[in-house]
């Protein structure tokens, strides 16, 4: 008989716990929750790489490392007392479950519900949990469940004295353009957004208008007039991905990857004329530029 998940997923907390033992690797016992945040960052890149562009057995070896990060973190905060990966298992699994009403306590009215009543009301129970949540208070487990540990700092490492909102639980650490998105959908749960994609197309243009005349009043570089008009320019952008359905990180990665292929082109064709980019005129460039465009 084959092992079950289950089985598995404890082969891989023992082998956690063996590399973290006092005889097991170095390089291992000495990690920090801190310190491992580039690594899990790094593995949620390459997660997202693997879904865009990998082979199904690319995925499933990212998505080997991806829980790996999630189990090495877990097991340090074992260590510390606080919680262990079972633990944080049960935590998803209750949250599953209240935040999925119209699954395990389905009334008749959800028989039809839609993916956007769905959302809706995902981002309404959010709402109201983070609006329900003590402001000094954050999660201890304890032997018996998850209880308040008042007057310590929350987990998520705001000010203990400023009150939960609608925003507070939007990590700073996001990437800023997804971090737009995730601040703008949030909004907009609670009622604050544009009635319709135009109104935001609108508000585009007015930002571009104000990026073009801090342009030509001379305000540009780092903290300069232009930089805060540039930002409300991408924010804005972002606002319109999220009115059109579409994921501006994913978008934005798309038109990298496109723009290198292309870009990569432009500079294999002059090397096969025996010529560099730095040797070619702006306007060849942009001639070879709009070929490679028409074949792509």
């Amino acid at each position: 008989m084959a092992e079950t998940p289950g089985a598995r997923f404890d082969r891989l907390v023992e082998i956690m716990r063996a590399l973290r033992a006092p005889d097991g690797c170095p390089w291992d016992r000495e990690q920090t929750v801190a310190s491992l945040r580039p690594f899990v960052l790094e593995e949620t890149y390459e997660v997202i790489e693997a879904i865009e562009s990998g082979t199904p057995a690319n995925l499933r070896e990212e998505l080997g490392d991806y829980l790996y990060e999630a189990v090495f973190l877990a097991q340090i905060s074992e260590e510390a007392g606080d919680f262990s990966i079972a633990d944080a298992i049960e935590a998803i699994c209750h949250k599953l479950i209240r935040r999925h009403p119209h699954v395990f306590a389905r009334e008749e009215r959800d028989r039809s519900i839609t993916t956007d009543q769905v959302i809706e009301r995902w981002e309404t129970m959010k709402a109201r949990e983070r609006a329900s949540r003590r402001p000094a208070d954050t999660l201890r487990v304890a032997p018996g469940g998850v209880e308040g540990r008042p007057g310590a700092g929350p987990a998520d490492g705001r000010d203990p004295g400023r009150p939960r909102t609608t925003l507070s639980g939007v990590p700073r650490t996001l990437p800023s353009l997804l971090r737009a998105y995730e601040i703008s959908a949030r909004a907009a749960a609670v009622g604050f957004d544009w009635a319709k994609p135009a109104d935001v197309l609108d508000k585009i243009e007015e930002e571009v208008a104000e990026v073009r005349h801090e342009v030509a009043s001379g305000a540009t570089g780092d903290l300069s007039r232009a930089e805060d008009e540039m930002g409300d320019l991408l924010f804005a952008i972002a606002n319109l991905s999220r009115a059109l359905g579409i994921e501006p990180e994913a978008a934005l990665r798309r038109a990298n990857d496109k723009f290198t292929r292309r870009f990569d082109a432009v500079e294999h064709a002059f090397a096969t004329r025996g010529r560099s980019l730095q040797e070619a005129t702006l306007q060849e460039m942009e001639d070879e530029w709009q070929r490679v465009k028409r074949l792509s």
